[in-house]
């Protein structure tokens, strides 16, 4: 990012986040009651201005109420129309200032509307689920929604006590009331608004065996009736863990957390230090675990290294889908050369109109793109030769740790 020059807005949600400034931290502040699907919340937020003077800035934010919007602690104009929370200073704040912001609001939480159906919060049989890619998160809180704009995360969830808490990141501490249970984590490490996962249930909370000594502590939130299931599915994550340690690099966060929600989702969903599976993704005999390998790598291409705006979701995508196929190659599966050629007899059969480096919003999830990605990280191995190529994916998820 040029430091003269304020960035465009994103090519497939012009509308999403406000690049004219840049977050660096949020401070949420949520109590969530299942039984009425009610959120009350209260967002701190410190961002910096751009190099240009601000006159008015913006956060995306479902219709929710809002109660108050405070900058720099005093009472601020302000407008909330169409998703849009606009907020105008008593005067322009000027280039590169430091400001905070606080929101806060109240309501009945439900997802986005998108052209892949509702996208964010999602409410469940008993608790929610947020699942916020691309464009979600303002379906829950008030953000900066634009995946270049990470920021790191402090949130506080109250939740009645029966039920569990998740949130990506470090749990820092667990207060339990007479009916309520107050949950506290924190994400120290930039967080893209769309990667910051929420969830709410009546879970078993568990260690994954194998995580040694010194190796990155990874928990699960599953519900009872499925931990046999569940053991079983995913008992080689930590091998996965490790060899993706090998070939990508350290794990760039501090812990790995899996919840498994006990109904049916159409695709697990990355978040940032963890992943969300439905119930039919375990079943017993370990038929999802290319998805188990696939969110896992998410978390170095994608959640560590982001992309700077939504056309290049191929590189998400791309590595994570070659993630499943170096999984099944080290782990005893099919080589990724026949997973390859098997990709590519499939693709030639498919119609040709997918561009993979700007495929336009319609067809960003298209799963061609998944398996085109895959291909071309392949065709990169093919011809840098394994000893160049492996050194390209340990330098690439290094180097651009944490960064866009």
């Amino acid at each position: 990012m040029n430091g003269q020059q304020t960035p465009a807005p994103d090519p497939y949600f012009p509308d999403n986040g406000d690049p004219r400034y840049r977050a660096h931290r949020y401070e949420l502040a949520l109590d969530y009651r299942p039984a009425p699907n009610r959120l009350t919340g209260r967002a701190r937020i410190s961002a910096i201005a751009g190099p240009a003077a601000l006159p008015e800035f913006r956060l995306n934010l479902a219709p929710f109420r809002v109660g108050r919007v405070l900058l720099d602690g005093r009472t601020a104009h302000y407008t909330h129309r169409a998703g849009l929370l606009r907020i105008r200073p008593a005067k322009p704040l000027p280039p590169a200032a430091a400001f905070t912001v606080e929101v806060h609001w109240s309501g009945n939480p439900k997802p986005v509307r998108s052209p892949w159906g509702g996208l964010g919060w999602e409410e469940l049989t008993d608790g929610a689920l947020v699942a916020s890619q691309p464009v979600g998160a303002p379906s829950w809180y008030p953000c900066n929604d634009r995946p270049a704009d990470k920021a790191s995360y402090h949130i506080s969830l109250n939740t009645p006590s029966a039920y569990t808490g998740a949130a990506g990141g470090r749990l820092l501490t667990r207060t339990t009331g007479a009916s309520t249970t107050t949950w506290v984590y924190e994400q120290p490490a930039p967080t893209s608004s769309y990667l910051v996962g929420l969830s709410v249930g009546m879970y078993r909370t568990v260690s994954l065996d194998g995580a040694g000594p010194g190796e990155v502590l990874q928990n699960a939130h599953v519900p009872a009736h499925l931990l046999p299931r569940f053991s079983h599915d995913f008992a080689r994550q930590p091998a996965m863990m490790r060899l993706f340690e090998d070939l990508f690099g350290p794990y760039p966060f501090g812990e790995y957390t899996v919840v498994v929600a006990d109904e049916e989702l159409d695709v697990p969903v990355e978040a940032q230090g963890l992943s969300a599976f439905g119930a039919n993704h375990v079943d017993g005999a370990r038929g999802s675990e290319r998805l188990i390998a696939h969110e896992l790598a998410h978390q170095w291409f994608g959640n560590s290294v982001t992309i700077a705006d939504w056309r290049h979701i191929w590189l998400n995508e791309g590595f994570a889908k070659y993630a499943e196929w170096l999984w099944s190659e080290r782990s005893g599966g099919r080589a990724a050369h026949e997973l390859a050629a098997a990709a590519h007899r499939l693709l030639a059969s498919r119609p040709q109109d997918l561009r993979l480096s700007d495929p336009g919003r319609k067809l960003m999830f298209d799963d061609r793109l998944y398996q085109r990605g895959g291909l071309t990280v392949h065709a990169l191995r093919c011809a840098l030769g394994d000893g160049a190529f492996f050194r390209m994916l340990r330098d690439w998820a290094v180097g651009h740790r944490h960064g866009v």
